[in-house]
């Protein structure tokens, strides 16, 4: 039995109080329960979501390319309305359609590079939902996405996606001020759905605060407090589970002058809960979006700053959205990261095309790491069906520590 956690027993009165609105809010609406349950059936939807993605992978340091042809297959059920409380159930599969020459972190095949997907069948999500007017919340198994996913997310990139158990409220205010507060016991990792090399699950105690106001109209402040604490687990060592706790906490800005927007945030990290690391860390970023001529163009420094050895982490963010496709600073190295990045958007009809240049650094000491060039093509080729061709090509140069790794997919998403 994997161990639980000291840490944060107070914020467990987040999912009581959650529990709690929800039984009141049945209770109230029990007199006419039968009359509206048709309507909790009727009102409902289910939805198919089938993604193929063939991932190819060429990686110094292995002989052998990567080939993953998997298919993942996702059933989305949402209930109609019982007063405010609705229900939702998503289940996935994720099955090899063709080459499975790839380490999925589970497979046991060493001798080829890392695609993390690994196949089986999990439920992604089942839940209560509440719905007021001024007040959401969820109770179960569901995504949580915070922000701009920078520090909480679900992975979406990955087949099997990252979910989370426990409760989280979000209450409105008329004055453009908004609070989140989510209680996690159980992180439901990409490496699932059963342990491999990697835990499929992280256990403990997490608490998740948000808080965001409305300074002006396109003008918003953000803060936030996320407090990660993570279990130990028999067989898996401290970096992969306890070493992994930390309290980060920060200040977001999103604004727009004149159409040119700029994002920008700064946070501190320090070890929390179990883990066995001391250090603090800082994080900042600065990102321009600006259209010209059709076109949106973007540019973006972000430094992970590093202390005693240890780099700031993010390991419940989607990283494959931010510092390269090529997913080589997943985890924030020892002596920390600078990425300057550039990037331009556009189309050609119905195609959008994405192209992205990462320059890599060390925050704390002179190294360079490299640089990478990210490109994609994406075609709606109608309501239900989307085509998407994409390569990522990182040139490195500190090879010893991160190799030369070229990555190409092609992906067909039918949603119906």
């Amino acid at each position: 039995m994997r161990g639980r956690a000291s840490g944060w027993a107070a914020p467990k009165l987040l999912a009581l109080v959650l529990s709690g609105l929800t039984v009141t809010s049945w209770a109230q609406s029990q007199s006419a329960a039968r009359e509206r349950l048709p309507s909790f059936v009727t009102q409902g939807s289910a939805e198919l979501d089938f993604r193929y993605r063939y991932e190819w992978v060429d990686q110094d340091g292995f002989d052998d390319r990567a080939k993953a042809s998997l298919l993942r297959s996702r059933l989305t059920l949402e209930s109609g309305p019982l007063g405010p409380i609705s229900a939702s159930f998503e289940i996935d599969n994720v099955s090899n359609v063709g080459p499975d020459d790839y380490n999925s972190t589970e497979n046991g095949q060493v001798d080829f590079p890392t695609v993390a997907d690994p196949q089986g069948t999990d439920i992604n999500q089942v839940f209560l939902k509440l719905a007021t007017p001024r007040l959401e919340g969820g109770l179960g198994r569901q995504r949580i996405v915070l922000g701009d996913m920078r520090f909480i997310g679900s992975k979406p990139w990955r087949n099997n996606e990252q979910t989370y158990d426990g409760g989280r409220l979000q209450w409105k205010a008329t004055s453009g001020l908004s609070f989140d507060a989510s209680y996690v016991a159980r992180v439901n990792r990409i490496f699932g759905p059963d342990d491999g090399f990697n835990p499929a699950d992280w256990r403990g105690d997490s608490v998740f605060l948000r808080s965001d106001f409305r300074l002006a109209e396109k003008h918003q402040l953000g803060a936030f407090l996320y407090a990660l604490d993570v279990d130990t687990q028999a067989g898996f060592s401290a970096a992969q589970t306890v070493n992994n706790s930390s309290k980060s906490t920060g200040l977001e800005y999103h604004g727009e002058f004149s159409g040119v927007k700029l994002r920008t945030a700064v946070a501190v990290q320090r070890d929390a809960g179990r883990s066995e690391l001391s250090y603090r860390a800082d994080y900042y970023v600065v990102e321009l979006h600006a259209p010209y001529a059709g076109l949106e163009f973007k540019a973006a420094y972000e430094v992970l700053g590093a202390d005693n050895g240890v780099g700031f982490a993010t390991p419940l963010a989607n990283g494959h959205r931010y510092q390269g496709w090529a997913d080589r600073f997943l985890a924030t190295p020892a002596d920390g990261l600078k990425d300057a990045w550039v990037s331009v958007n556009g189309k050609i009809g119905a195609v959008a095309l994405t192209g992205r240049y990462h320059d890599f650094r060390a925050e704390a000491s002179s190294e360079t790491f490299g640089q990478e060039l990210d490109l994609q093509a994406q075609w709606s080729v109608n309501g239900y069906l989307t085509a998407t061709l994409k390569t990522a090509v990182f040139d490195s140069k500190a090879p010893s520590r991160y190799p030369d790794t070229t990555k190409a997919w092609l992906i067909m998403q039918l949603r119906f």
